[in-house]
């Protein structure tokens, strides 16, 4: 899910960066540093949508450097249990198949897949319902639910399932429609 909040990060900056486009300089490194990061707290970093406030800079003895408390409005992505995604297969293997929703990356195992697919081997690997209408491969878009997220510090695990009514392949890149 989507979220739209305010975080605080301390930006240093060299002194160099000192002069008339220095909230220029602290804005993009700001951005070069925190977006597409992830923290285990709030999540996967998309986008900084603005800067609340910049305070004032305190000298680092020493070195030069100035840090800076900067306030700033981002918008987050941060995926929960009981949550249905569309994401983009990029592994399938017997054990199950590795899937991606924007930055995360959910795993769906073999028994959480509907007893009717198989796993098939062979150049292209892929799950095959008995009739051959439905296939899992390699970019097949599919619809799942996340039964599980295991939070680290800087990356976010999930667990998915597609055994359920509405869930499972949405488009199949094998297929010529």
């Amino acid at each position: 899910m989507f979220f739209h909040i305010v975080l605080e990060r301390n930006m240093q900056l060299h002194p160099r960066h000192f002069g008339r486009d220095l909230r220029d300089k602290l804005v993009s490194k700001l951005m070069k540093d925190v977006e597409g990061t992830c923290s285990g707290r709030h999540g996967f970093v998309v986008a900084i949508t603005g800067i609340e406030s910049v305070g004032k800079g305190l000298i680092r003895d020493g070195t030069g450097f100035v840090t800076f408390p900067v306030k700033y409005l981002c918008v987050v992505f941060r995926p929960f249990k009981g949550e249905i995604l569309e994401a983009v297969v990029t592994m399938v293997n017997k054990m199950g198949f590795f899937a991606e929703a924007g930055p995360v990356q959910i795993f769906v195992s073999n028994h959480l897949i509907p007893d009717d697919m198989e796993f098939q081997s062979g150049d292209v690997p892929n799950y095959t319902t008995s009739d051959g209408s439905v296939k899992i491969q390699k970019d097949s878009e599919v619809r799942l639910k996340i039964i599980g997220t295991r939070v680290d510090a800087t990356e976010i695990f999930c667990i998915g399932t597609i055994k359920d009514d509405f869930l499972g392949v949405i488009s199949d890149p094998g297929s010529t429609s």
